[in-house]
Formats: structure tokens, C-alpha cells, sequence
């Protein structure tokens, strides 16, 4: 086993951080042989089958070309769940897991009403359906293949969520049969001018319509969520976003522009603006 472990290492030193390497020798050993920490410990000196040593070379080989693990795993860890994940779905990310406590934590009452738009992995919507009390979650999403694995995961994660395929960018509010108490989006929001400073695993693996917008309009996505909310939204309701922490006081302008009441940028654990929220207290329909 230490000599795989070893092979992970040299292959890998440099590309990624040594930190990032040990945790991808965790997970590679607790998904080839369900191994906690305690137990690569205990059997570092074991000699590993040859068949189990050439899985770990291609796998290794796979992480040299920078896809991401989570694509080679099939999955990705989020709130001590696990995400079924693949190409063409982005991957969940720790940031978000802090806009799921927010949201917890802002949002006590039973039988609440959320809406997730963009939903992805589905990650955002089956976390808020298992956090909140009696919550009714519906999920959006453009993507087929998105929308397909987001209703997988929420089977094998026993998540009562209702996912319709919907572009958010052309939905009129006569189109919504219902009015939400909260809704949340982690939509597209890196710009174009971004990509320069973007590792190769996100930008040659992850779905670009998941993540970039055009760098004329960068709150396109943010714009339109807030401008349907007016209307869909529950007197009272609550906003909450994902954001590009770039973009935070526009972010802020756009919602205080349309009407909505104690706007507030959340920094996130590293000190980041990395989410928006805000109250919409009108009890009449708004235009979009």
C-alpha cells in the first residue's frame, strides 16, 4: 500500500498542493478499499493486490490530466452527503454548503416553500429539503442531464423534491403555479475575463454553461431571479444568492433598485462577499 502511496504522491507533486494530494489519497483509499484514515494507518505495510495497484496508476494517471476527482469518483462529498456527480454537472462546492447554514438557520418555520433555481447536482435543493421543516422544494433547471441526476440523487438521498426543466431566462411569472417563501440560486456567475486565472480542471471539465455569463452583463442570471421573485415570491419573502464576490455591491444596487428591503452580502469563511440576500415585502403582483 505505501508504495501506491508513494506512486500518488511523485505523480502528482507537481501539479497540486501537498495538501490537495493527501486528500486525494484518502479518497482514492476509502473508495478502492473503503478505508478510514485509521485503517491506512493500520495497513500501510499490506501489499495490495496488482489488480487494485493498476486501478490506482489510472486513476492517478486521470488526476495528472487535471479532471477533477469528483468526475473519477462519480461523486462529491457536500454536508456529510454524497452528490452523485458527472460530466456536465457542476460540481458542488464548500461555499455553497455555507449558503445551505444561512439559509438554515435564517429560515425555521415548518412547511415552508423554496425554490431552487439552477439546480445542478441538485446539492442546494435536496440539502434545504432534509434541513428544513416540512419545506416543499421545487428545483429548476435548463439541463436534461442535470435535471437527471439531480432526481437521482434526490431517490438515493430519500429528498421530496419537485424538479421541472425550466430556463429562467424566458419563465413569465403566468407560468408558475405557486408563490414561494424563499428562493435561492447559485446561478452563472463567472465573467469571460476570468478564465485566465482559472485552473484546468474547472475550465476543461466543468460545464461552461453552469458557469460563465457574458462580461457585458455579469448579473444577468441575478437580475432576472429578482425581477421573477416580485412577482412569485410570498409577501415577506426571502432572496438568497450565491454571488461572484467581484459583484457584491452591484449585486446590492440590482436588489435595492427592484424593491426589496434589508439587502445584506455575507462574507464566506475565507472573508470572501460570497452571498446576497434580502426580504420582498410588497403584497402586490410586480412586473417583470
Amino acid at each position: 500500500m505505501q508504495n501506491s502511496i508513494d506512486f500518488i504522491r511523485d505523480n502528482l507533486k507537481e501539479i497540486y498542493p501537498q495538501q490537495e494530494i493527501e486528500q486525494f489519497i484518502r479518497l482514492i483509499f476509502e473508495h478502492f478499499c473503503q478505508y478510514t484514515r485509521v485503517d491506512m494507518i493500520l495497513n500501510k505495510n499490506r501489499q495490495l493486490p496488482e489488480n487494485l495497484r493498476e486501478e490506482i496508476r489510472r486513476f492517478t494517471q486521470r488526476l495528472k490530466r487535471h479532471e477533477p476527482i469528483q468526475y473519477i469518483l462519480g461523486y462529491s462529498e457536500f454536508l456529510d452527503m454524497k452528490f452523485l456527480v458527472r460530466p456536465g454537472v457542476l460540481i458542488p462546492r464548500p461555499e455553497t454548503e455555507e449558503l445551505i447554514e444561512l439559509i438554515s438557520r435564517e429560515n425555521t418555520h415548518p412547511g415552508l416553500f423554496a425554490l431552487d433555481i439552477g439546480t445542478g447536482s441538485g446539492c442546494i435543493a435536496i440539502s434545504l429539503a432534509s434541513k428544513l421543516r416540512d419545506a416543499h422544494v421545487t428545483a429548476w433547471d435548463i439541463s436534461d442531464s442535470a435535471l437527471e441526476v439531480a432526481q437521482e440523487n434526490a431517490r438515493l438521498l430519500h429528498a421530496d423534491v419537485s424538479f421541472e426543466k425550466r430556463d429562467v431566462l424566458q419563465v413569465l411569472p403566468d407560468q408558475v403555479d405557486r408563490k414561494f417563501d424563499l428562493i435561492v440560486s447559485n446561478p452563472p456567475y463567472v465573467c469571460e475575463f476570468e478564465k485566465k486565472d482559472m485552473d484546468p480542471n474547472v475550465l476543461d471539465y466543468e460545464p461552461h454553461l453552469a458557469l460563465f455569463v457574458s462580461d457585458d452583463d455579469p448579473l444577468i442570471f441575478y437580475r432576472r431571479i429578482a425581477q421573477l421573485g416580485r412577482c412569485i415570491l410570498n409577501p415577506g419573502g426571502r432572496i438568497y444568492f450565491e454571488i461572484n464576490a467581484l459583484f457584491g455591491e452591484e449585486t446590492l444596487s440590482m436588489l435595492k433598485t427592484l424593491g426589496y428591503d434589508d439587502p445584506a452580502l455575507i462574507r464566506d469563511i475565507h472573508g470572501k462577499q460570497r452571498m446576497a440576500s434580502a426580504t420582498y415585502n410588497h403584497s402586490s403582483p410586480q412586473s417583470v
